[in-house]
């Protein structure tokens, strides 16, 4: 007699449950609520030329490191840098509004008194405060008072050190790229085990590199010791102040009135050939960056011409002026008596280079991945008239005379400076986002601010949502009824097998 095949029901039974025993098996032993929503927090990113203002989103049961922050929405305030305003009374706090009304309506209401807000100023606000203290504490007072006037939980306004805008850069970078944690499919919060990246940050007026390395750092001012999520992480981090893009922009015009030697006209080697205007003396010398610049006695509404010429090897020569790579006091230095080890591993360069290589990419057709390509950009964009640009790039007609010399200090303090070489060039990222998020300090600042981001490793486990709570019922529902179904299915073919046998 043929072996009778074993019912259908048989395996489905044992598939749903070796289902259910994964589902158990993932389930914590805490007691599992609904998802009680995001969380927000909201950074004004205080820039030397603009403010922006930024709103972060988690889940609210995910603190401590145990949830991923993203960010929710961005505003960007009209005008300039809060430090533009100094002599200005209420005009600081009133360019905030636009963008806190905004906040109101994008973070929902039930959340508005949960919600952190902090303010950090950099550059501009660091350069105001050696100029007049009393003017920037003024503003600082300002903005704080009208933050604190929404129904925001205030957290304070500060003004960031260089070393600080970096660190917090470098954070932003490589917790974007999920290399301090991943959400392993376990359930549980994992190493990813992948080298961090090195940061480059170019701001209105300064810039910073940051980077992680293994070498003796010979000045400790620009040393870092980090401990996030259990790793330890050796920073080296150096902010140059005065080398943001306007300030460059400033010294480089001062530098030239001044090696020309005459306070009515000069020749601009980095402005287009066919490009010239007038400013008034004192919007060259009012800013410490040029104070060494400019003249013991001058007329400070005077007006200066300034003709363009073009010419990108003079353009080189009068830019290199503005660095000083003599007299290094360490075994090496980048520039400024500056100690830097050599650069390892990949970047991320945001803010305005990542602006200055999108231009030299759409107005050249060249990549710009390597040291010779970036030096064939800024010559090609250093020979072209207005015109020129001006039909590749209609959108920038503000920026298009800075541009030759923007590119051209972007190579000497890329190569020059920091040594990059055709090794390490090729490995910078220029990027504005990752994912949705903006590239740059604020979210870096919020994360260590607000405890999101612990020292050591968070140990917990993923709890299920409601909704898989009701699958794994559905489930064992499921299991039951194939069970049952089984059962009753034997017991019925063994009551006929029974009676067959009785009729032999």
């Amino acid at each position: 007699m043929a072996q009778r095949a074993a019912h259908p029901v048989v395996p489905i039974a044992l598939l749903v449950l070796g289902l259910v025993a994964i589902l158990l098996l993932t389930v914590p032993t805490e007691d599992v609520q609904e998802a009680p929503g995001f969380m927000y927090g909201i950074v004004l990113d205080a820039g030397s030329s603009h403010t922006a203002l930024y709103i972060y989103k988690w889940q609210a049961d995910k603190q401590n490191g145990t949830g991923v922050v993203t960010q929710h929405t961005e505003c960007h305030i009209k005008g300039g840098g809060i430090s533009s305003y100094a002599g200005q009374p209420g005009s600081a706090g009133q360019s905030l509004e636009a963008c806190l009304n905004q906040a109101v309506k994008d973070i929902p209401k039930e959340r508005h008194r949960s919600t952190p807000v902090y303010l950090g100023a950099t550059a501009g606000m660091r350069l105001l405060h050696m100029s007049s203290r009393e003017q920037s504490d003024q503003i600082l007072q300002e903005v704080g008072n009208k933050i604190q006037s929404y129904p925001f939980s205030y957290q304070g306004a500060a003004i960031l050190s260089g070393k600080e805008e970096g660190a917090y850069g470098w954070v932003t970078v490589n917790y974007l790229l999920e290399n301090f944690i991943k959400y392993g499919f376990v359930g549980h919060w994992l190493s990813p085990g992948r080298p961090t990246v090195g940061a480059l940050d170019f701001g209105g007026a300064s810039t910073q590199i940051t980077f992680a390395t293994r070498d003796e750092v010979e000045d400790e001012h620009d040393m870092m010791k980090l401990r996030l999520y259990g790793q330890e992480y050796s920073l080296y981090t150096h902010s140059f102040l005065c080398y943001g893009r306007d300030q460059v922009l400033k010294r480089l015009l001062a530098h030239i009135v001044t090696s020309q030697g005459d306070s009515e006209s000069v020749t601009h080697p980095c402005y287009p050939a066919d490009h010239s205007t007038s400013v008034k003396l004192d919007t060259v010398f009012n800013s410490p960056c040029t104070a060494k610049h400019r003249p013991s006695s001058y007329d400070s509404q005077a007006s200066l011409k300034v003709q363009g010429s073009g010419h990108y090897e003079h353009c080189l020569g009068n830019m290199s002026e503005i660095f000083s790579f003599d007299g290094c006091p360490f075994s090496q230095c980048s520039f400024d008596k500056v100690f830097q080890p050599n650069v390892t591993g990949s970047f991320v360069a945001f803010s305005a280079f990542f602006y200055t290589h999108s231009f030299l990419q759409q107005i050249t057709g060249i990549s710009v991945r390597t040291p010779s390509q970036l030096e064939e950009a800024a010559r090609t964009v250093c020979s072209m008239t207005l015109p020129q640009m001006l039909g590749l790039a209609p959108d920038q007609k503000s920026r298009l005379q800075d541009y030759c010399a923007i590119s051209v200090f972007m190579k000497i303090l890329m190569l020059r400076g920091y040594s990059f070489d055709e090794t390490s060039f090729p490995r910078i990222s220029f990027q504005k986002k990752a994912g949705d998020t903006s590239v740059g300090w604020a979210l870096g600042y919020m994360l260590s601010l607000s405890n999101l981001m612990p020292a050591e490793m968070a140990g917990h486990r993923k709890a299920l949502t409601l909704g898989a709570w009701g699958t794994l019922i559905f489930l064992f529902v499921l299991l039951l009824a194939a069970v049952l179904v089984f059962i009753f299915l034997r017991m019925r073919d063994g009551k006929k097998k029974g009676g067959g046998e009785s009729t032999i």
